[in-house]
């Protein structure tokens, strides 16, 4: 039987590193542009965040969440839609606040999208008009 796979480390470095897009302690970098450095803290930072979720969620290491790692994709996949909805509302909200930095709602587009196209994928592969199941 395989260990459970490690998540702790990817959460805690991935939450320093977006916390760091709050601040002014990045660096200017080759590119002298400490809003770049930034902003590519951020994305790294979001990445690992990722690789968390996804070692806690599924047990297991790896980066897509195929079909046989969801214990039951019939009826999470609406639970999966609403989130990627939610976020969705969130980077809306996101965008339109000073206090957060520019494109941050633009990232948080681009991962409610991901999640909600995932969360239809699944839907229509167990429950819509690409089921293999008949009635």
């Amino acid at each position: 039987m395989s260990a459970k796979a490690e998540w702790r480390g990817f959460a805690a470095l991935g939450a320093i590193l977006v916390a760091i897009t709050f601040t002014d302690l990045s660096p200017k970098g080759l590119w002298n542009d400490a809003t770049f450095t930034s902003g590519s803290l951020g994305l790294t930072g979001l990445g690992l965040i990722y690789l968390a979720w996804f070692r806690l969620t599924f047990n297991s290491k790896g980066l897509v969440p195929t079909f046989d790692l969801w214990k039951d994709p019939a009826r999470t996949s609406s639970t999966v839609i609403y989130t990627g909805l939610a976020i969705l509302c969130i980077a809306y909200a996101i965008g339109r606040i000073d206090f957060f930095p520019e494109p941050a709602g633009l990232i948080l587009s681009l991962v409610g999208l991901l999640v909600t196209t995932n969360g239809v994928y699944v839907w229509m592969s167990t429950n819509g008009p690409l089921s293999t199941e008949e009635e």
